[in-house]
Protein backbone atom coordinates (compact mmCIF):
# COMPACT_ATOMS: atom_id res chain seq x y z
CA UNK A 1 0.00 0.00 0.00
CA UNK A 2 2.87 2.37 0.76
CA UNK A 3 4.16 1.84 -2.78
CA UNK A 4 0.71 2.59 -4.21
CA UNK A 5 0.43 5.88 -2.32
CA UNK A 6 3.98 6.82 -3.30
CA UNK A 7 3.19 6.04 -6.94
CA UNK A 8 0.06 8.21 -6.87
CA UNK A 9 1.96 11.03 -5.19
CA UNK A 10 4.80 10.72 -7.70
CA UNK A 11 2.31 10.78 -10.58
CA UNK A 12 0.74 13.93 -9.17
CA UNK A 13 4.14 15.62 -9.04
CA UNK A 14 5.29 14.50 -12.51
CA UNK A 15 6.75 17.19 -14.67
CA UNK A 16 4.98 18.11 -17.86
CA UNK A 17 6.78 18.47 -21.15
CA UNK A 18 6.26 21.63 -23.08
CA UNK A 19 8.80 24.28 -23.99
CA UNK A 20 11.06 23.05 -21.19
CA UNK A 21 8.71 24.19 -18.44
CA UNK A 22 8.42 22.02 -15.36
CA UNK A 23 4.93 21.79 -13.92
CA UNK A 24 3.43 19.91 -11.05
CA UNK A 25 0.13 20.13 -9.27
CA UNK A 26 -0.20 23.17 -7.06
CA UNK A 27 -0.35 22.42 -3.31
CA UNK A 28 -3.79 24.07 -3.05
CA UNK A 29 -5.21 21.81 -5.78
CA UNK A 30 -3.58 18.78 -4.13
CA UNK A 31 -4.96 19.55 -0.65
CA UNK A 32 -8.38 20.54 -2.02
CA UNK A 33 -8.56 17.17 -3.78
CA UNK A 34 -7.49 15.25 -0.69
CA UNK A 35 -10.07 17.11 1.39
CA UNK A 36 -12.84 16.27 -1.09
CA UNK A 37 -12.21 12.55 -0.56
CA UNK A 38 -11.93 12.93 3.22
CA UNK A 39 -15.12 15.00 3.45
CA UNK A 40 -17.10 12.54 1.32
CA UNK A 41 -15.94 9.54 3.38
CA UNK A 42 -16.58 11.29 6.71
CA UNK A 43 -20.00 12.59 5.69
CA UNK A 44 -21.11 9.22 4.33
CA UNK A 45 -19.91 7.34 7.43
CA UNK A 46 -21.82 9.80 9.63
CA UNK A 47 -25.03 9.88 7.61
CA UNK A 48 -25.17 6.29 6.40
CA UNK A 49 -23.76 4.43 9.41
CA UNK A 50 -23.69 6.45 12.63
CA UNK A 51 -27.08 8.09 12.12
CA UNK A 52 -28.66 4.65 11.60
CA UNK A 53 -26.92 3.08 14.60
CA UNK A 54 -27.70 5.84 17.09
CA UNK A 55 -30.53 5.92 19.64
CA UNK A 56 -33.16 6.17 16.89
CA UNK A 57 -31.72 3.19 15.02
CA UNK A 58 -32.88 -0.36 15.49
CA UNK A 59 -29.42 -1.88 15.55
CA UNK A 60 -27.78 -3.48 18.56
CA UNK A 61 -24.50 -1.89 17.45
CA UNK A 62 -23.93 1.40 19.28
CA UNK A 63 -21.54 4.19 18.28
CA UNK A 64 -19.60 5.20 21.37
CA UNK A 65 -16.42 7.03 22.30
CA UNK A 66 -15.35 3.93 24.25
CA UNK A 67 -16.46 1.53 21.52
CA UNK A 68 -13.61 -0.95 22.17
CA UNK A 69 -14.93 -1.58 25.69
CA UNK A 70 -18.38 -2.53 24.41
CA UNK A 71 -19.36 -5.86 22.89
CA UNK A 72 -21.24 -4.13 20.05
CA UNK A 73 -19.54 -0.75 19.97
CA UNK A 74 -18.70 1.21 16.82
CA UNK A 75 -16.15 4.03 16.47
CA UNK A 76 -17.39 7.60 16.24
CA UNK A 77 -16.76 9.57 13.02
CA UNK A 78 -13.88 11.54 14.58
CA UNK A 79 -12.25 8.29 15.68
CA UNK A 80 -12.59 6.75 12.21
CA UNK A 81 -11.03 9.90 10.76
CA UNK A 82 -8.08 9.68 13.18
CA UNK A 83 -7.60 5.97 12.40
CA UNK A 84 -7.39 6.86 8.71
CA UNK A 85 -4.89 9.67 9.38
CA UNK A 86 -2.71 7.33 11.45
CA UNK A 87 -2.79 4.65 8.73
CA UNK A 88 -1.83 7.17 6.03
CA UNK A 89 1.03 8.46 8.22
CA UNK A 90 2.41 4.91 8.32
CA UNK A 91 2.24 4.65 4.51
CA UNK A 92 3.63 7.95 3.25
CA UNK A 93 5.43 11.16 4.14
CA UNK A 94 3.80 13.03 1.24
CA UNK A 95 1.07 14.57 3.42
CA UNK A 96 -0.52 14.42 6.85
CA UNK A 97 -3.96 15.31 8.06
CA UNK A 98 -5.83 15.70 11.31
CA UNK A 99 -9.16 16.81 12.71
CA UNK A 100 -8.84 19.77 15.07
CA UNK A 101 -11.06 22.29 16.80
CA UNK A 102 -10.96 25.50 18.78
CA UNK A 103 -13.47 23.66 21.03
CA UNK A 104 -12.09 20.10 21.16
CA UNK A 105 -13.91 17.47 23.16
CA UNK A 106 -10.52 15.73 23.40
CA UNK A 107 -7.70 18.18 24.25
CA UNK A 108 -5.28 16.37 21.89
CA UNK A 109 -7.39 17.71 18.99
CA UNK A 110 -6.73 21.37 19.75
CA UNK A 111 -4.46 23.53 17.54
CA UNK A 112 -0.72 23.41 18.28
CA UNK A 113 0.84 25.80 15.77
CA UNK A 114 0.14 29.44 14.94
CA UNK A 115 -1.03 28.49 11.43
CA UNK A 116 -3.45 25.89 12.85
CA UNK A 117 -4.86 28.47 15.30
CA UNK A 118 -5.18 31.15 12.62
CA UNK A 119 -6.74 28.68 10.17
CA UNK A 120 -9.29 27.33 12.65
CA UNK A 121 -10.27 30.86 13.68
CA UNK A 122 -10.56 31.93 10.03
CA UNK A 123 -12.88 29.08 9.04
CA UNK A 124 -15.00 29.66 12.16
CA UNK A 125 -15.33 33.37 11.30
CA UNK A 126 -15.83 32.80 7.55
CA UNK A 127 -18.25 29.90 7.00
CA UNK A 128 -17.75 28.10 3.72
CA UNK A 129 -14.21 29.35 3.21
CA UNK A 130 -10.90 27.52 3.51
CA UNK A 131 -7.61 28.78 4.94
CA UNK A 132 -4.20 28.33 3.28
CA UNK A 133 -0.78 29.16 4.69
CA UNK A 134 2.83 28.09 4.97
CA UNK A 135 4.76 27.21 8.08
CA UNK A 136 8.13 25.83 9.00
CA UNK A 137 8.23 22.88 11.38
CA UNK A 138 11.42 21.04 12.25
CA UNK A 139 13.32 22.79 9.47
CA UNK A 140 10.80 21.77 6.79
CA UNK A 141 8.46 24.22 5.05
CA UNK A 142 4.88 23.01 4.73
CA UNK A 143 1.86 24.16 2.78
CA UNK A 144 -0.90 23.93 5.38
CA UNK A 145 -4.59 24.02 4.49
CA UNK A 146 -7.49 24.17 6.96
CA UNK A 147 -10.99 23.17 5.84
CA UNK A 148 -14.23 23.54 7.79
CA UNK A 149 -15.60 20.46 9.52
CA UNK A 150 -19.33 21.06 9.56
CA UNK A 151 -22.01 19.32 11.63
CA UNK A 152 -23.70 17.30 8.87
CA UNK A 153 -26.10 15.26 11.00
CA UNK A 154 -27.91 15.47 14.34
CA UNK A 155 -25.63 12.87 15.97
CA UNK A 156 -22.65 15.26 15.49
CA UNK A 157 -24.44 18.07 17.33
CA UNK A 158 -25.92 15.80 20.01
CA UNK A 159 -22.57 14.14 20.78
CA UNK A 160 -20.57 17.37 21.00
CA UNK A 161 -23.19 19.35 22.90
CA UNK A 162 -23.81 16.55 25.39
CA UNK A 163 -20.23 15.37 25.96
CA UNK A 164 -19.00 15.65 29.55
CA UNK A 165 -15.75 17.34 28.40
CA UNK A 166 -17.23 19.76 25.86
CA UNK A 167 -16.03 23.35 26.06
CA UNK A 168 -19.01 24.43 23.95
CA UNK A 169 -22.57 23.08 24.04
CA UNK A 170 -24.50 25.28 21.59
CA UNK A 171 -23.67 23.69 18.23
CA UNK A 172 -26.42 23.47 15.61
CA UNK A 173 -26.69 21.49 12.40
CA UNK A 174 -24.54 23.20 9.75
CA UNK A 175 -22.19 24.87 12.26
CA UNK A 176 -18.42 24.73 11.82
CA UNK A 177 -17.33 22.50 14.70
CA UNK A 178 -13.66 22.36 13.82
CA UNK A 179 -11.41 21.85 10.86
CA UNK A 180 -9.44 19.36 8.82
CA UNK A 181 -5.77 20.36 8.71
CA UNK A 182 -3.80 19.00 5.75
CA UNK A 183 -0.05 19.53 5.60
CA UNK A 184 2.17 18.95 2.55
CA UNK A 185 5.97 19.38 2.61
CA UNK A 186 7.15 21.92 0.04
Amino acid sequence: MKKAIAAVSAAVMLTACGEGASKGIEPKVYTDSLFSVMKADRTNYTKLIIKRLGPAGSSSIAPDEHWEDKANGAPLPAQMFRFGAEAVAEMTDDFTYSLQSLWPVNAQNGPRTDVEKAGLQYIADNPGENYYGEEELGGVTYFTAVYPDVAVAAPCVDCHNGHKDTPRSDFKLGDVMGGVVIRVPM
